[in-house]
């Protein structure tokens, strides 16, 4: 076993990869993405305290999800990128215990290893990355625990850095996520207590997931019915993909009169709902579909591709020097865009200089698709949908929000939606919509039967929406709503999503196309038994339970 790695659905045979990632990544950045989670971990030891304390430690918050998410699955794939966090990582945790000894805070000799470490050369962080890992932890249900909380606090990171970026922070959540990691060091922390934690980081889930919506609504607008082109035009172009909406805005400036057009793929196709992105002229619409058909959708698109975020599939070597990364993205070999400084735009000129010299995209289909269903739109069509529900026009909601994948089994997603009966909609958010979004299911009463509500941090919204029913309807329960949830994941950002979910007390949520490889089957059996969490069947059982069963009527 030259590594494991089980964070994400495709972990291979359904328990981890041990010679190269499914993801594509090999064995030494898996394991460097290891060393860099242990260095957070050792961060945070000293960061819980300095929060208890009310001691600044932001560089700690910062340096922390800027690190979980570089090892968030399809993020980055670049060691050398990896190795120099890890050695910030170091310097951060070491001023950081250096200045709460300074303020009188004195530390024990047994500290975990991850608080002391040191590795200084490359070759000494390469030997170091061979050592830790998941598996040091023996016992099965705690290792299964302790993974749980990291997946849910890396999806959490990767959401905090968007609000970041944009001027937003949430102390509290910073506080819990250096708990979380901390507690994870302790060889004396118990099932119940590890249990009680994951309830809570679904909690701080959602308080993130809240800010990031408000961080976005108040920078860009709140997101309004659209229709998003999805044919070409004759100018070069820039593809944009990920999910960070402020390197969105700051490429569309500065491709402003440029004689470049910019598309949108995969999770950055909701950018095209926000109000102040509609004033560009040369924002076009979105190329192609779900992460995973990048390696044909890219030779066709003919520009450069700007990585704000995951999703990269390594890429061919016919177009990898198209390829820019940006953030915490980053693939070796690919030109890297680095960070602002100063309160400074990312300086984009050269991939909009590379777009000049290359020809424009050609075209792989015509047409539209519609979204920006977010929660302030909804609730602009409440009494229209208040009205549907109690005349029977629609009968039942069906949320299938979360991942999109390579797997064939995926098809069952767009089996599930075709098969749905006329009077059922579709709440979704997410890159799973790219599995029926373009579908032609009609409309309801003039009510879309595919409400896209937009990127996977926007299933808050679809918890708002879902908050919003139960107030209108006077129910105790959210789960007397007529909302079923059938939801595809894949990777960190989704499982955080269904920990959110969790903590807002839904139950009898479907997750596929497969449960996670870290869940031992006693914790498994402990989110079956509490939370009525079930794995999928086929359409036709499935579609029995969720959609004509009695609990919804």
């Amino acid at each position: 076993m030259s590594m494991f790695c089980f964070q994400c659905q495709e972990a291979a045979k359904g328990t981890g990869c041990t010679v190269k990632g499914v993801c594509g990544k090999t064995d030494e950045v898996s394991n460097l993405q290891d060393l860099l989670v242990y260095t957070a971990k050792g961060v945070s030891f000293f960061a819980h305290t300095a929060h208890e304390k009310n001691i600044d430690c932001h560089t700690a918050d910062v340096y922390n999800f800027e690190a979980l998410f570089t090892t968030i699955t399809n993020a980055n794939f670049d060691d050398a990128k990896i190795i120099e966090k890890i050695k910030e990582g170091q310097k951060v945790r070491n001023d950081l215990r250096k200045k709460l000894e300074d303020a009188g805070i004195s530390f024990s000799d047994t500290l975990p290893d991850e608080a002391t470490i040191v590795s200084e050369t490359d070759e000494q962080i390469l030997a170091q990355s061979l050592l830790v890992g998941v598996l040091n932890e023996k016992d099965e249900d705690i290792r299964s625990l302790k993974s749980l909380i990291l997946i849910g606090v890396k999806g959490m990171a990767a959401y905090a850095e968007h609000a970041h970026n944009l001027g937003k922070h949430n102390a509290s959540a910073f506080a819990f996520m250096h708990r979380a990691l901390y507690a994870t060091t302790r060889n004396d922390v118990g099932v119940d207590e590890l249990v009680a934690l994951t309830l809570e980081c679904g909690s701080y889930g959602v308080q993130v997931m809240e800010l990031l919506d408000s961080a976005n609504t108040e920078a860009y607008g709140n997101p309004e019915i659209t229709k998003v082109n999805l044919g070409v035009r004759k100018n070069p172009a820039i593809l944009i993909s990920g999910h960070d909406l402020k390197d969105m805005e700051e490429l569309l400036k500065q491709t402003e009169g440029a004689g470049v057009d910019v598309y949108t793929h995969s999770e950055m196709l909701p950018a095209h709902y926000y109000p102040a992105f509609k004033k560009y002229k040369h924002f076009v619409g979105n190329y192609g579909n779900s992460w995973w058909r990048q390696k044909e959708e890219f030779e066709t698109f003919n520009g450069p591709v700007l990585f704000t975020t995951n999703c990269i599939v390594p890429p061919k070597s016919s177009y990898m020097e198209r390829i820019y990364t940006t953030g915490s993205s980053g693939f070796k070999g690919c030109v890297h865009i680095s960070d602002r400084v100063d309160g400074k735009s990312k300086d984009f000129s050269q991939i909009i200089a590379h777009a000049k010299t290359l020809p424009p995209p050609t075209e792989i289909e015509t047409g539209e698709i519609i979204g920006g269903f977010a929660h302030n739109q909804v609730f602009q069509l409440a009494d229209k949908i208040v009205d549907a529900v109690k005349s029977g026009a629609i009968r039942k909601f069906v949320v299938m929000a979360g991942c999109d994948g390579r797997m064939k089994s995926r098809e069952y997603y767009t089996e599930f939606a075709q098969k749905l009966p006329q009077d059922v909609v579709i709440l979704t958010a997410g890159c799973a919509k790219y599995r029926y979004n373009k579908l032609p299911l009609g409309d309801i009463n003039g009510i879309p039967r595919i409400l896209d509500a937009g990127q996977c941090n926007d299933s808050y919204s679809l918890a708002v929406i879902a908050l919003k029913l139960k107030e209108i309807f006077e129910l105790n329960d959210i789960n007397e709503l007529p909302i079923a949830y059938n939801i595809a994941w894949y990777e960190q950002k989704a499982v955080i999503v269904l920990l959110a979910l969790l903590s807002l007390g839904v139950k009898n949520i479907h997750l596929g196309p497969t449960l996670p490889a870290f869940l031992s089957a006693n914790v498994a059996q402990v989110l079956i038994e509490k939370f009525g969490i079930a794995g999928i069947g086929t359409v036709d059982e499935d579609m029995k339970i969720l959609i004509e069963d009695e609990m919804f009527e």
